[in-house]
């Protein structure tokens, strides 16, 4: 894999990230607000802070899991390659607040924290990881379920050339 392909997938892997582990036992509120996000989901960015902004489209495919979790599967199409995650989000009524967990088919992983605030529940995700090329990256990524909408917002930094790549992604029905 080329240098830009591997900081595409790693920023791509930030995008739809952020959300597999979590245990759950959620209230019916808690549970309602997680199940509105059901469904089917577009988004495009762009990736900005290589060579040349880079336009990259991606889908999020939303389902009712087991207990009070929901599931995602998420794919990202990049000019060379493509991209997929999957992870769940429920809410952890032991610490009264709402997790996600994600893996990714770039070797990527993470556990965010969410934190509601009115109708938004926001994620913040934030990794330091060594990458398949033996770099030392780090990920921050901050996904927000906004009422009837989903955005992403992220930026990878490559530690040993301090290059940081960043996107924001609004996804839609």
């Amino acid at each position: 894999m080329t240098n830009k392909a591997l900081r595409t997938a790693v920023l791509a892997a930030a995008v739809v990230s952020g959300l597999a582990l979590v245990p759950a036992q959620a209230g019916e509120q808690e549970l309602a607000l997680l199940s509105s996000y059901v469904g089917n989901w577009k988004g495009a960015g762009e990736l900005v802070g290589g060579e040349k902004p880079e336009s990259f489209r991606c889908r999020l495919a939303v389902t009712k899991g087991n207990q009070s979790k929901i599931n995602y599967a998420g794919r990202c199409t990049l000019v060379d390659m493509n991209l997929s995650v999957s992870g769940t989000i429920a809410f952890d009524d032991k610490a009264q607040r709402y997790q996600a967990a994600m893996s990714s088919n770039a070797g990527f992983t993470g556990i965010a924290i969410g934190q509601k605030k009115g109708d938004t529940i926001a994620f913040d995700l934030s990794e330091k990881q060594v990458d398949r090329g033996g770099n030392n990256i780090r990920i921050g990524s901050k996904i927000m379920l906004i009422g009837d909408s989903i955005t992403v917002d992220f930026e990878v930094e490559f530690n040993e050339s301090g290059d940081v790549l960043t996107a924001s992604v609004p996804f839609a029905r």
